[in-house]
């Protein structure tokens, strides 16, 4: 049994579960482990500006790659830096281990104000996490990392949590290193498969919808041999976005949203509320199951909570998704589930009632995302923050490769999307990474420049600017009569850019993207495009933003 420090033992666990990146700030309490760092090649260290920054790139660099992104931070004011990536990681299922220093072991839960001290630190993470540990000498290193990775590993991906005092990580002891542990994936039994493919084949109008764990559990390819052996149509949810193409002549898209009061919306939902059978794949139906209690919901999920949660004419199938469907396709063929009329015309023109099929509309949105379209690679990752054009993205940007949709979630966190898109190039340095923000998300971590300088991330960023917190903005104005500090006092973002060394350009009208962002991809350097949108009415985009009217605008019962 080798001798080695508390940060040896952590360093070398890290090596043996496949982790090559950690994104941090050193600080004082994790100079042990930041010394092993150093000494291990295998591992490259980014150190980034701020702790957000820190979890939001290893949360962007776990959705790109698949593997779980780590970051370290110091402890306290650390750990609550820290905290809006795991919250933006939690949201979409996102595997990231937070690695956190603690105050001295001695003086731990006694408030006698030790430098960083937080009463319960770990507990204050609880909402965010799906697991946590403390680490109190050297010998229990490679048991909570292999803990921590299982839990990643397994059931649904959420972040994870570890914290270390500053004297283990230089404290040395005899210390039993462990390998990865082997994980299985869950399969119901043939008995509730072979059920759910009679019922499957019994349908008339049956519907996939598709989440967010179909693309964690890698069940694309199996999605669209699904779907193409039975003959079904599929729609995504948002964090779905690539499980199945876009370009798919049996996908609807990622087009659930609230009811419009455009006419030709209302009738692609109504299209979408006549299945008699939907099947759910990794997902929440966080906006409901669209076809109601009217229909039998075949419910495949990791989660075991989310299975009979939405409505009581359920069936539960507790599986990852990439195996279940692999499990079922045989069943599927036997029951003879593919006996039924190929849906490509239905599906053609229930898509071109979608707004981003259909010109009609013209609302200001719709060119802007068709010249991002234009100017963007098909297999670019795209990486959108809290804008009109981020709302926009979820329904309307159109997706043909896994993982390459990057949002927020439901955490709606503004700001994050420059340092996960740091991340996103990081995990993938030969793929094109477009950030889309606005001027007020932007500059929560524009700070994060000099970092994408100092380790060539070069990720080009669009930055629309009103110059104003607009959506805040607009709201105020419409729904309360005035507006009231929204305006923002912003820099000169092409001269901010090129501070850093970095390259900026300036749009002279959004519809300039076409032609700028090829320009920009082209350079081995990060790039910030500045794209005035102040005359630009995105007022009326709410309707079709995925957005219903806010509740909060105005007094009611049972506000939720």
């Amino acid at each position: 049994m080798p001798k080695m420090s508390g940060g040896e033992a952590l360093v070398q666990s890290l090596v043996r579960e496949g982790v090559d990146t950690v994104f941090t700030i050193p600080g004082i309490h994790m100079s042990g482990i930041i010394a092993a760092l150093r000494d291990e090649p295998r591992i490259s260290m980014i150190t980034t500006r701020h702790e957000a920054g820190a979890t939001h790139m290893a949360d962007g660099y776990a959705r790109a790659s698949g593997k779980p992104g780590v970051a370290l931070v110091v402890p306290g004011v650390g750990v609550y830096n820290a905290a809006s990536g795991l919250a933006t990681a939690y949201a979409r299922s996102s595997p990231l281990l937070l690695i956190a220093g603690q105050i001295p072991r001695g003086q731990i839960g006694r408030n006698l104000g030790a430098v960083h001290e937080v009463m319960d630190q770990g507990g204050a993470l609880s909402p965010i996490v799906k697991w946590r540990g403390q680490v109190l000498t050297p010998r229990d290193v490679p048991g909570a990392v292999s803990e921590a990775f299982r839990q990643m590993r397994t059931g649904r991906p959420r972040p994870v949590y570890i914290e270390m005092p500053p004297e283990v990580g230089v404290e040395r002891d005899d210390v039993h290193l462990r390998d990865a542990a082997p994980t299985s994936r869950i399969v119901p039994s043939p008995d509730q498969l072979r059920e759910a493919a009679r019922v499957i084949a019994a349908a008339k109008t049956p519907l996939i919808f598709a989440g967010g764990g179909a693309v964690t559990s890698g069940a694309e390819e199996a999605l669209v041999a699904m779907a193409e052996a039975t003959r079904i149509p599929v729609m995504t949810s948002g964090g779905g976005k690539g499980a199945i193409p876009d370009s798919h002549p049996l996908c609807y898209g990622s087009c659930l949203s609230p009811r419009s009061d455009v006419q030709e919306m209302n009738e692609l939902v109504d299209v979408m509320e006549a299945a008699d059978v939907v099947i759910g794949i990794g997902t929440r139906f966080s906006m409901g199951n669209p076809a109601g209690e009217a229909s039998t919901l075949i419910n495949i999920n990791i989660d075991d909570t989310e299975l009979t949660r939405l409505q009581a004419n359920t069936i539960p199938l507790h599986g990852d998704a990439k195996a279940t469907i692999e499990a079922m396709l045989p069943f599927l063929a036997e029951a003879g589930a593919g006996d039924r009329p190929p849906p490509e015309l239905a599906v053609a023109a229930a898509r071109r009632l979608i707004a981003y099929f259909d010109i009609r509309l013209k609302e200001p949105q719709f060119p802007i995302i068709e010249a991002l379209r234009r100017g963007i690679p098909d297999d670019a990752f795209t990486v959108w923050d809290v804008t009109q054009l981020g709302y926009y993205s979820r329904t309307h940007w159109q997706v043909n490769h896994p993982r390459t949709f990057v949002d927020s979630g439901y955490s709606y966190n503004l700001g994050f999307s420059f340092p996960t898109a740091l991340g996103v190039k990081a995990a993938q340095p030969d793929r094109p990474v477009v950030c889309v923000t606005g001027d007020g998300g932007f500059m929560f971590n524009a700070a994060e420049l000099s970092t994408a300088i100092r380790y060539g991330l070069n990720v080009t960023t669009v930055v629309f600017r009103d110059d104003s917190y607009g959506n805040v903005a607009r709201d105020l104005d419409e729904l309360f009569s005035a507006t009231y500090e929204t305006d923002l006092h912003n820099p000169d973002f092409v001269r901010f850019a090129e501070s850093f060394g970095a390259v900026g350009m300036r749009a002279d009208d959004p519809l300039d993207l076409e032609r700028l962002l090829p320009l920009a991809l082209e350079r081995q350097s990060p790039v910030v495009i500045d794209v005035p949108v102040a005359g630009i009415p995105f007022a009326r985009a709410r309707q079709y933003a995925n957005l219903p009217k806010a509740p909060w605008t105005h007094p009611q019962e049972g506000l939720i």
